[in-house]
């Protein structure tokens, strides 16, 4: 069971991960560099990784 405080917290987390993927989608969109959508889907990736260290 999480605590309060740990559901505001997951929340947070889980807002900054969409964010991210919505930043990789509109970069994705607008004809972004390989290596700028490279750069923001490692920030996705390490968003997920901080979540699942919830556990």
């Amino acid at each position: 069971m999480l605590s309060g405080a740990e559901v505001a917290s997951l929340q947070d987390r889980l807002f900054q991960l969409r964010c991210a993927a919505e930043d990789v989608a509109t970069a994705a969109a607008d004809g972004a560099e390989p290596d700028e959508l490279e750069k923001l889907s490692v920030e996705v990736a390490r968003i997920a990784r901080d979540i699942e260290a919830l556990r």
